[in-house]
């Protein structure tokens, strides 16, 4: 439908500039937005105001002469109205809309896919947590986001690769074998301080017991620092194991997992700086050799290389960041945590100094979870090194209750996350309350069934019995589905789309508790069979680009 009003008022535009209604002008891109009341129609467009910006005409004088100059041909508009300054309202003969319907049966699983992405390569890499200790709720928030922004990007026609990159250099890595080798002492019988500075989780002590158990003595009298190698591999491997398991329990699976070890092995982040240097970005300053970043709007240039001689976390997340694009990826998103904010200037200022275009990478950051129980904050920190884990979301709530919840607000703002609110088989429950709705859905197709009623073949007789506004609203709803997920791809925000299932989700119900689907009324029966069932399609397909199942009972 959009792309019909788009071509229309492309061609009235350009009938008024053959006719010279209006003078020469550029015609920009046309934007149709879904107004939120009803009132002002089903489609509106600011054109006449982005084009009142051009030339020596009011956006009202624009408008009427746009709204003047369309031919409708197809018969879809059954009203235009110019409100305000210029608002361009379209009213859609309901005719139309009830060809959704055959739409989504005929398209079913394909219903909201499209070709916007045009097979373009993108990256999504997103969790990314050192693997120094187990993933936290924000991690799972962020994991969320990742995940569901993927399936979306795929879902529009993008070639999109999923990545987790493994920090496993610098000091953090460093401390965490030198924290297990202390444990491993401690648990053998010596009588060891263990400083405030190390990791002090009890997922230390188990991995320490785990050596304990497979090795007992056997490093015990061996120097540090050849054991500390030995304990930081074995740590590193265990805790990403745990990472893994974690995720895969969260509906994650990553296509890629790269290693920061592998920048060094192919020496990409001391040829990244030489890159630079080439580019006369970098210069020497107290024995440390910097970047120029300020001439990108960074605040301040920045070290690549401190005067020790080693390289910054900076220069090898501008190696990484490089070694992206010349994998083929056309743009690259990284969710990040909020705290990590101040570090986008540098970082696309950095990919600019490489040549590459600063919006080629898009930095989705994640606000923090708020934990509740039945509206009372839950302590994130019970004692030191411990913290809330996404492995206990997931035990006491589920993977789909948190899929949904973490993704009900947009990825920039706090999130209030109940737990009770998320245990809950009522429509309290946000998750509940969608899935409550495919499953009445599936219980009324599986009722018919049992009466020997099918769900019919395209019922010619919709548009003549389906003629409740609650009837027309859900078919709209429906109708704008494929927007939904394409501006969700388009602005990168996935919480459009469990904000949608929940409105749709709410019609739905609101139908369901005032009108029987399944009457004495044949035709009735039969279109009404014919709409819910097109409902049913929409859920699951929302649902799943959630990464959240669609039940037949609940």
């Amino acid at each position: 439908m959009k792309k019909k009003l788009t071509k229309m008022i492309t061609k009235a535009i350009q009938c008024c500039l053959d006719t010279h209604s209006l003078p020469f002008l550029e015609i920009p891109p046309i934007l149709l937005e879904l107004p939120k009341n009803s009132a002002h129609g089903d489609f509106s467009t600011n054109i006449a105001m982005v084009l009142a910006s051009q030339i020596e005409k009011s956006p009202y004088e624009i408008a009427s002469l746009i709204v003047s100059n369309m031919a409708d041909n197809e018969h879809v508009i059954q009203k235009v109205e110019i409100a305000g300054p210029g608002f361009i309202n379209f009213f859609i003969d309901p005719r139309v809309w009830y060809q959704t319907l055959h739409i989504i049966h005929e398209l079913r699983r394909a219903y909201g896919s499209s070709n916007l992405g045009q097979g373009k390569r993108v990256q999504v890499e997103f969790v990314s947590a050192n693997p120094t200790g187990p993933l936290h709720i924000g991690h799972g928030r962020g994991g969320a986001v990742g995940d569901c922004l993927a399936n979306i990007l795929k879902a529009v026609g993008y070639h999109v690769q999923k990545e987790y990159y493994i920090n496993d250099v610098g000091n953090q890595i460093d401390t965490l074998g030198q924290s297990v080798f202390l444990r491993y002492k401690q648990l053998l019988g010596e009588d060891i301080d263990f400083p405030s500075t190390y990791y002090q989780g009890d997922y230390i002590r188990d991995i320490a017991k785990e050596i304990v158990s497979k090795y007992n003595r056997k490093y015990l009298n061996m120097k540090e620092e050849d054991a500390i190698p030995i304990f930081t591999s074995y740590g590193v491997k265990h805790i990403l194991n745990s990472i893994k398991v974690d995720l895969e329990d969260f509906g994650v699976r990553f296509d890629n997992w790269y290693s920061e070890k592998e920048l060094f092995k192919s020496d990409a982040v001391h040829s990244t700086v030489r890159g630079l240097k080439d580019k006369e970005y970098i210069y020497e300053k107290d024995g440390a050799v910097w970047f120029r970043s300020t001439r990108f709007g960074d605040e301040k240039d920045r070290v690549v290389v401190r005067s020790t001689g080693d390289t910054t976390y900076f220069a090898s997340d501008l190696a990484y960041h490089k070694g992206k694009f010349e994998r083929g990826f056309e743009t690259i998103i990284d969710v990040w945590g909020a705290d990590h904010h101040g570090y986008v200037p540098r970082i696309q200022a950095g990919i600019q100094a490489l040549g590459y275009r600063k919006d080629a990478l898009k930095v989705i950051l994640i606000q923090m979870v708020n934990l509740l129980r039945e509206g009372k904050p839950v302590s994130m920190s019970t004692r030191a090194g411990e913290f809330v884990t996404l492995r206990q979301i997931l035990d006491e709530v589920g993977r789909d209750a948190a899929r949904f919840i973490f993704l009900t607000r947009r990825a920039d703002t706090p999130l209030d996350f109940d737990l009770e609110v998320a245990k809950k088989k009522t429509m309290d429950n946000p998750v509940y309350y969608v899935q409550y709705a495919h499953a009445r859905i599936c219980s009324v197709i599986k009722m018919a069934s049992e009466r020997n009623i099918a769900v019919p073949k395209p019922p010619e007789i919709c548009t003549h019995v389906l003629n409740l506004p609650e009837e027309l609203q859900l078919i709209k709803q429906m109708a704008i589905y494929p927007y939904i997920v394409e501006g969700s791809a388009y602005h990168f925000e996935p919480h459009r789309i469990p904000y949608y299932l929940t409105q749709l989700a709410s019609s739905f119900h609101g139908y369901y508790n005032k009108y029987r689907i399944l009457s004495h009324d044949s035709d009735l029966t039969q279109a009404r069979l014919y709409l819910v069932a097109a409902l049913k399609i929409v859920l699951e397909n929302g649902l799943d680009l959630l990464g959240v199942s669609a039940p037949e009972r609940m």
